[in-house]
Formats: structure tokens, sequence, C-alpha cells
């Protein structure tokens, strides 16, 4: 699951996540995230609209989405959960819940097969004493 916590540092980090999740609307949120990470240095409005351009958004909805206050509301409500969850940076990763400090791919995988043993172990637990 994806959540918003665009960094108060960076000048265009609200602006991005409100083109990501606009670019989302017409299902590329991913390709448009991937390309807001990769110039996320030289961000700006003519860079968001390129990104746009590049992935063939429809130019008309991709602003028009921009500009709809759910999004905004919706970036504004997963920030304050970030915040709620003691988040100061990103990427930040939870496992079930549990904040991984390592996000080592290796970390990252361990974290995830234990999770997976504890829910078949309670999975098979559960159908034996039926």
């Amino acid at each position: 699951m994806h959540k918003n916590f665009p960094i108060r540092s960076h000048k265009f980090a609200f602006k991005a996540a409100i083109a990501a999740l606009a670019a989302n609307r017409q299902g590329k949120f991913w390709e448009f995230h991937d390309e807001l990470y990769k110039h996320y240095n030289r961000l700006d409005d003519q860079k968001i609209d390129e990104i746009a351009k590049q992935l063939q958004l429809n130019e008309t909805e991709f602003k028009a989405h921009q500009k709809n206050p759910e999004i905004a509301a919706q970036i504004r409500q997963d920030y304050e959960e970030g915040i709620r969850l003691g988040i100061r940076g990103v990427p930040t990763v939870f496992i079930n819940g549990k904040k991984m400090r390592d996000r080592s791919l290796n970390s990252l995988e361990a974290a995830i097969n234990r999770e997976l043993e504890k829910a078949k172990a309670a999975k098979d637990g559960k159908a034996g004493s039926q």
C-alpha cells in the first residue's frame, strides 16, 4: 500500500504528490511516481508537465484532477497519519504494522517470510482445532 508523505523541505513535494494521484486517475500512478523520483532534484511545474506528456496523459483530465480538492485532502490525511506513526522521511516501510528500520532487500524479505510463517501457523492451528 502506498501512502503520501510529502516532505516539507522539498518545495515541490506536495505538488508532485498531487500530480501522481492525478496520473493515477488515468492508471499511471507508478509510472508517474517513478519519473518523479528520477527527477526529484529538478522538479518544478514544467518538469511535472513534461512527465505527464511523456506518459501520454490526457492533459485536460490531468489538469482538472490536479485541482480536485479530494486529492489534496487525501494527501493531507496520509501525511497526518504518517506523523502519528512517527514517520520522519521517505521511503518508510511497515510490514504488518511494524516499522522497518533496515530496509535492505534481505531484511524486508526475511520480515515478510516471518509474517507469512506466523499467518500459516495461525491458520494451521485454527484448522487443527476444528
